[in-house]
């Protein structure tokens, strides 16, 4: 398997807080953490440097907390730390399987995780260590998605990894409709005049800015991580300009 060569130096993950769940209806399931840290191995043992951002839906989403009375700002410096907190565990999982890991929150808290700092953050992964970037942008008002985007830019990442439940873009849900199409490439511009929920529009914006070409894939599919990294055109969708 590490006979294949990687397409891509840097790369950032995404990964969405229920994708932490597994099977559970909350928090952080063992077996998904055990998972999701042997696919990133597979592509840290070709010498691809990883970057990770994660969500924070399994334990708490401040647009909800939001949309039943509670002020949007405190709600989302709420889901923020619940972004730490799956960062910390996150960071724990790949330790344990033997890849050096750093945690850089945007939100000071010096005695869980090192504060955002983006030369130390490039020194890390030039010295082979996954970076994990917790706690959104530190503002309200911005998504982990826009934070992916934002910090896959300044490390100077060449792809963001948006790992979900479902096999890349459709135009409908595929879930509820069966005659869902499938896009295996797609224009950012696209994505935002179809208002295709596979991100937020801030960050589909922030990437298309910014020429950063972004891969959405089913992370439940063993191998996926490793064959986006390695360039494989049959697995999820491409969006790009």
């Amino acid at each position: 398997m590490t006979a294949a060569k990687p397409a891509f130096k840097r790369v950032l993950l995404k990964l969405s807080g229920e994708a932490l769940m597994g099977d559970q209806g909350f928090g952080i399931s063992p077996d998904m953490m055990t998972y999701v840290a042997d696919e990133v191995k597979s592509i840290h043992e070709l010498g691809v440097e990883v970057a990770i951002v994660v969500g924070g839906g399994n334990i708490f989403r401040g647009i909800a907390a939001s949309s039943y009375g509670m002020d949007r700002a405190p709600a989302d410096h709420m889901g923020m730390l619940a972004t730490v907190i799956n960062s910390i565990a996150l960071s724990g999982a790949l330790e344990k399987i033997g890849i050096p890991t750093r945690v850089q929150s945007a939100i000071s808290m010096h005695e869980v995780a090192e504060p955002f700092i983006l030369r130390r953050a490039v020194r890390h992964l030039e010295k082979g260590r996954a970076v994990i970037f917790a706690a959104g942008t530190g503002s309200p008002y911005f998504t982990t998605d826009t934070a992916a985007v934002l910090r896959a830019q300044e490390i100077h990442a060449e792809l963001l990894m948006k790992a979900t439940k479902v096999d890349g873009i459709y135009d409908k849900d595929p879930v509820k409709e069966k005659d869902a199409k499938f896009f295996p490439r797609i224009k950012y511009m696209e994505v935002l005049e179809k208002q295709l929920s596979v991100m937020d529009m801030t960050a589909i914006s922030l990437a298309m800015d910014n020429n950063l070409p972004l891969s959405v894939f089913n992370l439940s599919g063993k191998g996926n991580i490793f064959k986006v990294v390695t360039g494989a055109k049959d697995v999820g969708t491409l969006i790009d300009n």
